[in-house]
Formats: C-alpha cells, structure tokens, sequence
C-alpha cells in the first residue's frame, strides 16, 4: 500500500460515509463520538488500492498476512462498549492491524499502547497514523499474549483477534473498574464479550456473535 489517499472521488464522499453512519445507527449504535469517528476517519487509506472503492461497505476486508480490517459495526461496537466506563485515559490494544480501530479510538482516550506481532503490519499502521495526525500512540512489536506489563494498569483493554480464552495477564493488567472488549472462541463459534473488572470479581456480559481472525503466538517480520 502507498501513502495515505486522503482525499478521491467517490470513495470518500460524505453521502457514501453518511450511508455507513446511518446504518450503523439502524443496527444500534448510539454514542455520537463513535458514531462521529466513523464518519470523519479515512478507512480507505487503510487498506490497498484495490479495494478501496469498498471502503464504506460494512464488511471486513482482507489487508493481507492472513489479516483484515475490521467490519465497522464491529469497530464501533467495541468502541461504545469501552467508553462505557467512566472517563477510560489509557487503553492497550492488542492486534494493531491496519490501525483503523487505532484511528477510531484515538481522539476518545488519553493514549493507546498497540501491540502487533506482524512486524510488516505495524509500520504499515504507524505511517498511516502518523500521516493522519494521530500522535497520542505508543507501538510495540510483540506477541500480545502478554500484554504491556510495564504501562499498567490500563482503564480498558481491546483484542481485535480472538483467543479461545483471555489470558490471565490481560485480566492482571487492567485497573478495577476498567473493561475490556474481546471476541472468544474457535472460528466459527465467536462471541463478543466486555468483562468488567471489580475489587473482588470480573463481571462478562456478552455483546453478540462475531467473526475474527485467531489470536496467535510468536512473532512475524
């Protein structure tokens, strides 16, 4: 992919963003700040040229290495499930990706540390957020089992790849009273979950069935 298009006919029109707000709405989302970031972000200089055109649809689409840019819905359900909590400032991202959901989120919170094990896809997603403006993010190339033990506690934790159990890390590096959002499960079989975390338990609540691609171990260049 080359450098960000920022600007192109069609793709980023208003009436074609505003068509993928208003069914965004229709399927429930409701924060105005999400709902707002969906509107203004450039999703097609996420992605490579070809399918740029399909931006603004509401569908993953394949950003290569096996990965994909999240569907929209998808985007702002996690991001409305996070900012449910009071007033979250930092924020660990685990499956940088594209950096879409990075560049979603990112006016919201305070700061977003984002771990990618795909070496390839995380400079990709730090020049395009950097081109983008987008200062307030730390990168780390790393295996996201384990989180970013030295910038914890977060206020609330995002996995945009899907383990077939949190690992208990993750539940270690979140502050009492942070979320974190997760789809859990085989392929297939995936749910999205945004566990609470109280003084003596970790509350679930289940946001409905979703398609992500696993979570892996090890590191890519």
């Amino acid at each position: 992919m080359e450098g960000p298009r920022l600007s192109g006919i069609g793709m980023t029109s208003a009436r074609t963003r505003e068509r993928l707000v208003q069914r965004l709405q229709e399927q429930g989302i409701k924060d105005r700040r999400v709902l707002d970031r969906i509107r203004t972000v450039p999703r097609h200089v996420f992605m490579d040229e070809a399918l740029a055109s399909r931006a603004y649809e509401d569908t993953a689409l394949p950003i290569g290495h096996g990965q994909t840019i999240s569907q929209p819905y998808v985007v702002a359900r996690m991001t409305e499930a996070l900012l449910a909590a009071e007033h979250p400032k930092t924020v660990l991202e685990i499956g940088t990706g594209c950096g879409y959901q990075t560049a979603v989120l990112s006016p919201l919170v305070e700061k977003i540390y984002t771990i990618e094990r795909i070496g390839s896809l995380l400079g990709r997603a730090r020049r395009t957020l950097r081109e983008l403006r987008i200062r307030n993010v730390s990168f780390r190339h790393d295996d996201g089992h384990a989180g970013w033990v030295a910038r914890a506690p977060f206020d609330g934790i995002l996995l945009a790849a899907a383990p077939y159990a949190i690992p208990p890390s993750l539940f270690d590096q979140l502050g009492v009273g942070g979320r974190l959002i997760a789809p859990v499960g085989p392929e297939g079989r995936q749910e999205l979950y945004c566990y609470i975390k109280g003084e003596s338990r970790i509350e679930r609540r289940s946001l409905g069935p979703v398609s992500f691609v696993p979570l892996l171990s090890g590191l890519q260049t």
